[in-house]
């Protein structure tokens, strides 16, 4: 076939983006439930019966106060939580299948509703979209999330679909990468990433492992959302920031330090109190190295 190499580039070429990937839009939504951050422990402690563990709860109390959260959004509170309380209770008790029920039910809606708004914003209409990325920690089911959100949020059939599960911390990193190759690699793509986590997927009781308290401390109910393109259309788009780029490292010998799993009693991790000096030793060469071919400082 004379010249069909030559073809194929020009076919290409025609079909990436000119520009940088940008973010035109963001939205964000947590459930109507919270309690504040100083409240929490006392919170916690007490719908999981487990007030009269004083020792672990002044140390959760010590992990709150310096995490600097104002408030925990919830989507199940007290009365709701008090309806399971067997796997509140006791890690050992199976209840995967109860968790994951729970989720599948109020995910999608938390997640269409970060969704709407950045849609909103955006300005243009839902079937404009052509791809979504979907990220959680908190669901492992088919169809996921990302089905559901096409007739919640009346998005195109054939938009083109990706779920990202069990990504841990850099899950929304993860969404935005992916996010970023699809849009500059497919001329006039919009993007929509959505994030969505429910603590009810890992929630239970303090026990012996500080990990365990370090989780709880950290993590509440809430979803976000953005819309990515690499050519904007002025003036009905607004680009807010472009993505110049992305990279991603793993330092050697750390595969211990974070343990994130389903297993048969939910959603269960361990971080290592080894974690905070890694970060404090790593944090310079890895930015040096994201930025230096930028021409960046770190």
């Amino acid at each position: 076939m004379a010249g069909g190499p030559s073809n194929l580039g020009k076919i290409r070429c025609t079909r990436r983006a000119q520009g940088s990937a940008a973010v035109l839009a963001i939205g964000t939504a947590n459930p109507v439930n919270h309690v504040s951050q100083e409240e929490f422990p006392d919170y916690y402690f007490r719908v999981t019966k487990s007030e009269h563990l004083t020792d672990h709860k002044d140390t959760f109390k010590t992990i709150c106060g310096a995490i600097g959260t104002e408030n925990r959004f919830f989507q199940y509170m007290e009365e709701q939580l008090n309806s399971y309380p067997d796997f509140l209770l006791q890690r050992t008790l199976p209840s995967l299948e109860v968790r994951l029920d729970i989720v599948a039910s109020a995910a999608p809606q938390l997640a269409a509703s970060a969704a709407k708004k950045a849609i909103a914003k955006w300005g243009r209409p839902a079937t404009d979209i052509t791809h979504l990325v979907v990220s959680t920690n908190s669901d492992a089911s088919a169809p996921g999330i990302d089905v559901h959100l096409v007739s919640l949020l009346g998005l195109r059939l054939n938009i083109c679909r990706t779920m990202l599960q069990l990504n841990g911390c850099f899950a929304g990193s993860s969404a935005l990468r992916l996010a970023k190759d699809l849009a500059e690699n497919n001329r006039g793509a919009r993007v929509l990433v959505v994030c969505v986590e429910l603590s009810i997927a890992g929630f239970c009781g303090p026990d012996d492992h500080l990990d365990t308290l370090i989780i709880h401390a950290l993590f509440g109910d809430g979803a976000g959302a953005v819309i990515v393109s690499a050519d904007t259309m002025h003036p009905v788009e607004q680009p807010m920031f472009e993505m110049v780029s992305a990279s991603q490292t793993i330092i050697p010998g750390t595969q211990h330090v974070l343990d994130v799993k389903m297993g048969s009693y939910g959603v269960g991790g361990k971080v290592s109190t080894e974690l905070y000096k890694l970060v404090v030793d790593n944090i310079e060469p890895c930015l040096s190295e994201a930025f230096g071919p930028l021409d960046m400082g770190a």
